[in-house]
């Protein structure tokens, strides 16, 4: 059979007055969470002050965290989504209305059929026509105990018969119609928990969007244009609004004997089932809406609670770190979190500490440097008194002078070996990191010194390898050669007139550190000396050399091996009735990666 189906649909871009739609409104909300101005000022304010007082202010005009309002926002969409599509739920009505229509046009079709074999008249050679009466008879029984009103239209358009109108004979029972302004029911009792899913569900009906239906006294066939097409031998239904969140629906199917259409059977019946279904459908989405929603303010707040706090016990740690003046205040230990706020933990609990190890060798220098200096100024200033004496002779004038003039000499050197001691650190950090030719390195510092020492104290200077190629150690090759031209001039300047100085390159295993020693055939270093000949301004030295030095030759020298991961250390070399035969450096330098 052919099927014609009719639907009132609304015009796409019609919507209700009043309508907002679903982005405008998260706007709106976002702009409320987040105001504008609000930022705005926030920002200039901020720019003003210092970052502890603007630390104080937040925590004092605020009563909530950002972080957890953040967390909160993003773990409430997708239950607002689920909340909306709950709420909305547009397309599972047109499914339900599109079943109840396909419903309404199989019981009209098995209806019609009924009608079609009990309530005609005539044969397969002759003209049928439809006996009215049995056809009412017959519609009463068929159709009442469904709940669903059916109309019965002849071949011409008239009416035949109404369920509605139909008493327990079948006989057409008239009913006088009531004024139009009195209502012809009146509105049931709702408990309030249904009187708001009623009005929810009547704001977010589509019923505005169907065209009205109008009860008339005598209905014709022009008010239902799908049973104009069931006449012409179609299926056809239809949808209408019935006021007040109400929809009817309306299936109209042909009656037929022998292809022959002898009338139009429309059934209608309203979407209180389907209200119910939404209702139902709504109310269990909603409730494991409320329960997710509750889950996830839990879950959030405490997840927030886990991030948020603490950082702000780190904040306030760091603000105590660097307003203190006497204590020193300690960083909470967090590091036993295993994430990434731990991970967080140990690196500022590192950083103080290298902080204050770094505060704490200022302040050692600064007394030690002011400690060199006042010596050499002394004794400046004492020569210089004696020197202005008017009965002083000029031989002693002279050797006054000339101890002024080695003091100079001596602040000249002691403030030089200052400024670049103070300049190391920043020097090293910024220094490029490469791979040193160690072999070639020494081959030329050694060469360098083999003449100039020969020449000045009399002292060789010999180079020795004693480890196989590649030499090509982890540092910087600037670096390394001032480590040990101070070690060479360090030795030089205890070692012997006609003795020698023997510079040897090795390594500890094949893929160990380099080792560079220096020995000398000097008097040695004291025991008790080993380890503090490499602080600062240390300097114990022959009195032919005294003040030529400013103890930091060799403190530089284990600051910038250690910076590279080496290590610097001395010790006495002995023979075999245990006398010391002189000192010896050694350096361990880490060879370069990829390199073996």
């Amino acid at each position: 059979m052919a099927s014609d189906i009719d639907i009132a649909t609304p015009e796409p871009g019609a919507r209700p007055p009043g309508h907002r739609t679903l982005s405008s409104r998260i706007a709106t909300a976002l702009g409320r969470l987040f105001p504008r101005s609000v930022r705005k000022g926030a920002g200039a304010s901020a720019a003003a002050d210092s970052p502890s007082l603007l630390r104080r202010r937040r925590s004092v005009s605020r009563g909530y965290s950002p972080l957890t309002r953040r967390i909160l926002l993003l773990n409430l969409i997708p239950v607002a989504l689920l909340t909306l599509g709950a709420v909305y739920l547009s397309d599972y009505e047109e499914e339900l209305i599109d079943s109840e229509l396909a419903s309404l046009l199989v019981q009209g079709e098995m209806v019609a059929a009924g009608i079609g074999e009990v309530a005609v008249v005539g044969g397969e050679s002759t003209v049928n026509r439809m006996d009215a009466d049995a056809a009412r008879q017959l519609l009463t029984r068929l159709v009442r105990p469904t709940g669903v009103r059916a109309r019965l239209f002849s071949e011409t358009g008239e009416l035949l018969a109404d369920s509605a109108m139909l008493n327990e004979l079948g006989r057409i029972h008239v009913v006088p119609l009531p004024p139009p302004e009195v209502p012809m029911e009146t509105e049931p009792e709702y408990s309030v928990g249904e009187r708001i899913s009623e009005w929810i569900a009547r704001q977010l009906s589509r019923v505005d969007h169907y065209p009205e239906y109008v009860e008339k006294p005598v209905p014709t066939l022009r008010d239902f244009p799908e049973a104009a097409s069931a006449l012409r031998g179609f299926n056809a239904s239809a949808v209408r609004s019935a006021g007040r969140g109400r929809l009817l629906l309306s299936a109209a199917v042909p009656v037929q004997r022998y292809k022959q259409v002898l009338g139009a059977l429309l059934l209608t019946r309203d979407n209180r089932a389907i209200a119910a279904s939404l209702r139902e459908v709504r109310y269990d989405m909603l409730t494991i809406a409320a329960a997710a929603l509750g889950i996830t303010v839990l879950l959030s707040l405490y997840l927030a609670g886990t991030i948020t706090q603490p950082i702000v016990r780190l904040a306030r740690a760091a603000d105590e770190v660097r307003l203190a003046r006497e204590s020193r205040p300690e960083i909470p230990d967090l590091g036993k979190r295993g994430d990434e706020i731990g991970d967080l933990n140990d690196a500022l609990r590192s950083m103080t500490e290298a902080l204050w190890l770094r505060i704490n060798t200022i302040e050692s220098f600064a007394a030690d440097v002011a400690h060199e200096l006042k010596n050499p100024l002394t004794s400046l200033r004492s020569a210089i008194e004696m020197a202005g004496h008017p009965n002083l002779d000029g031989e002693r004038r002279a050797k006054l002078m000339a101890i002024v003039m080695d003091d100079i000499n001596r602040l000249n050197r002691l403030i030089s070996d200052i400024s670049d001691a103070s300049r190391l650190d920043a020097e090293l950090m910024r220094g490029e990191v490469k791979p040193v030719d160690l072999d070639k390195l020494l081959r030329d510092m050694v060469h360098h010194y083999a003449v100039t020492a020969n020449q000045k104290s009399g002292v060789e200077v010999e180079f020795r390898v004693a480890a196989n190629p590649p030499y090509m150690a982890h540092g910087h090759d600037g670096r390394y050669g001032q480590v040990f031209r101070n070690v060479i001039d360090n030795a030089l300047s205890f070692a012997p007139r006609g003795s020698r100085i023997l510079v040897e390159l090795g390594r500890d295993s094949r893929n160990g550190p380099f080792v560079v020693t220096i020995d000398d055939e000097g008097q040695g270093i004291p025991e008790d000396n080993l380890e503090s000949i490499f602080q600062r301004f240390y300097s114990e030295r022959p009195t032919e050399h005294f003040g030529q030095h400013s103890g930091l030759g060799l403190s530089i020298c284990r600051q910038i091996v250690e910076t590279y991961g080496g290590t610097i250390a001395a010790t006495n070399r002995r023979g075999p009735d245990g006398k010391v035969l002189g000192a010896r450096f050694t350096v361990r330098l880490p060879a370069a990666t990829g390199r073996k």
